[in-house]
């Protein structure tokens, strides 16, 4: 059955990819709330262009949200009641290894600390769409993904109008692609409810700091790899219109 407004509201507080970086090496806080210009703020000139802590924070919002969103994706493929649930699973799976593996790329080149884990809130996503089955597992997944990708289109498309970063402009051209991809075969699944999402999407959220963190890496530990997954066949880069445009 579908996800009821109620229980919508305790898992949508706040957006899933709403991050903001305030600390040179790695987020200390990074809840929304703590915006500023700051984040304009240049923290290091590279070859490939300056980096402001707002370009770090679209980094690393790109990493944490292949910590959850691949997960997911796999139980998705794995659980899915339909054929286009498990298709969305797949390009979950594909969108969000190609951009880890940028993300990683960035990490190395620009000197940018990547987490492990998803945040508090984002592995609770995971959790409540783990905790349901059948019909509403598809409903709950949908509604959780669908949102979380209208929340971070926003941000793709104001960080590749203002970086000055190539390597960041490359990730958000990526990240505008997948995010469009993923929002495209969750709307194929005939399971959005559009108004429920955008009331979500434009909900003021009010959690704790420490909920929106995703934890630093332990010292020395390697970094995390989302598998990449070729043998799905699937492309994510390039959606074609729903519906399809008619022949002549």
């Amino acid at each position: 059955m579908p996800l009821s407004h109620k229980k919508l509201g305790s898992v949508f507080v706040f957006g899933a990819l709403g991050l903001t970086l305030t600390a040179l090496a790695y987020p200390a806080v990074l809840g929304v709330e703590n915006t500023t210009s700051s984040t304009d703020r240049i923290i290091a000139n590279t070859r490939y262009g300056p980096i402001t802590e707002a370009d770090r924070d679209f980094v690393v919002k790109v990493r944490a949200a292949g910590l959850w969103e691949y997960p997911l994706g796999e139980m998705v493929m794995e659980r899915g009641t339909t054929p286009a649930m498990k298709e969305a699973g797949k390009h979950l799976v594909v969108g969000h290894a190609g951009l880890d593996e940028l993300c990683r790329k960035i990490s190395t080149e620009l000197g940018v600390t990547l987490p492990n884990q998803a945040s508090p809130q984002q592995q609770q996503f995971v959790a409540t769409v783990d905790g349901s089955s059948g019909r509403e597992f598809d409903s709950t997944a949908v509604t959780i993904m669908r949102v979380t990708h209208g929340q971070i289109f926003p941000t793709v498309a104001k960080i590749r109008a203002s970086t000055r970063n190539t390597m960041v402009r490359q990730l958000a051209d990526l990240a505008n692609d997948t995010v469009l991809d993923h929002i495209t075969v969750l709307e194929r699944t005939g399971l959005v409810n559009h108004e429920q999402v955008n009331v979500q999407q434009t909900t003021d959220p009010k959690m704790p700091k420490e909920q929106l963190t995703p934890p630093p890496p332990q010292p020395g530990a390697p970094v995390l790899v989302l598998k990449p997954r070729p043998d799905l066949n699937i492309n994510t880069a390039a959606p074609s219109p729903t519906p399809a445009p008619s022949a002549g």
